[in-house]
């Protein structure tokens, strides 16, 4: 896309998750003049494997779901530039945003639906095998363990307890493992649903030091960094990293955008408004869900592109 034809817009949209499309079509069907930005294609969807729980599709692989998102955008003549935002200044009733490519666009309204970065366990092949055999989406992915001898979930957060659980509803065995020298922070109830869960067994003050596997064939074994029944490789069906993500707040903190004391989420009401007039935030970057899952970012992604059409009617 030219900078003559980004130049000036009703609205631009930061992301190419579900929340950025979603916003995107409805803009385009409001006939505003929009723009999608995002060099991540898909989202933490794309990413996420096997989905069970998209009304509509019975089953179907995160990255084709989000492939028929983007059509369905492309199809209304949505331009998409493959570039992430630098910067955002405000000028009189108006946003200037800056691309890392240096370009500027010049827009009414920002919908920032830029999400999450997943924090990783910064292994050699981590990156190279998701989505075959390592993971970051316990509720996406729970199904596909379905009779297996063998997952694992890190971490020691209420997520990975969560995803232990639900795991261990479908595979025969789960290991929970922690570094910590007991689960950090789950919320009691939890907990106890876990003591219950007779085939999680927890493994404390212990980290994967190595995932093994190959190109071809993804992960078959992690190698922990201390021997745990007299093992310190084994077998696995898949790896379930619960490590928690951090909301990617660089741009809002620039504008003054409000975040949530509790989650350093960006803080919007029922209709997707920051407080900042004109600035709208959907998806997994929000305080406007706990369930953080395609449907919602979805949900949430329409809500911003119609408070985005208001504004832009009003102003």
């Amino acid at each position: 896309m030219t900078q003559t034809q980004s130049k000036n817009l009703d609205v631009l949209i930061a992301g190419q998750g579900a929340a950025g499309f979603a916003a995107g079509l409805y803009s385009a069907r409001y006939q505003m003049k929009t723009a999608i930005v995002g060099q991540d294609f898909g989202g933490e969807t794309a990413i996420g494997g096997l989905i069970e729980n998209y009304p509509g599709n019975i089953e179907i692989d995160g990255f084709d779901l989000m492939l028929e998102f983007k059509k369905q955008v492309t199809d209304l003549k949505v331009p998409i530039i493959e570039d992430n935002l630098k910067s955002v200044t405000k000028n009189k009733n108006r946003f200037l945003c800056e691309l890392y490519n240096g370009e500027v666009i010049e827009t009414k309204t920002l919908i920032l639906a830029i999400g999450r970065e997943r924090r990783k366990l910064g292994l050699k092949n981590e990156d190279e095998w998701t989505g075959k055999g390592v993971s970051y989406c316990s509720t996406c992915d729970a199904p596909l363990y379905k009779n297996k001898n063998l997952a694992i979930v890190v971490g020691g957060g209420n997520a990975a307890v969560e995803g232990a659980i639900l795991i261990a509803k479908y595979s025969k065995k789960v290991f929970l493992v922690y570094r910590g020298e007991k689960l950090w922070r789950p919320e009691p109830i939890l907990l106890e649903t876990l003591e219950k869960t007779k085939n999680v067994e927890v493994i404390l003050n212990n980290k994967i030091a190595e995932l093994i596997g190959s190109d071809f064939g993804g992960l078959q074994k992690i190698k922990l960094e201390k021997a745990y029944k007299n093992e310190t490789e084994y077998i696995v069906d898949g790896l379930m990293i619960e490590a928690g993500a951090d909301p990617r707040i660089e741009i809002p903190n620039s504008l003054g955008i409000n975040l949530d004391k509790d989650t350093n989420e960006v803080e919007v009401d029922k209709d997707q408004k920051t407080n900042i007039p004109g600035i709208y935030a959907a998806g997994d970057l929000t305080n406007g869900s706990n369930l953080k899952q395609t449907i919602t970012a979805a949900s949430q992604g329409a809500i911003s592109a119609l408070s985005a059409y208001n504004f832009c009617l009003e102003n």
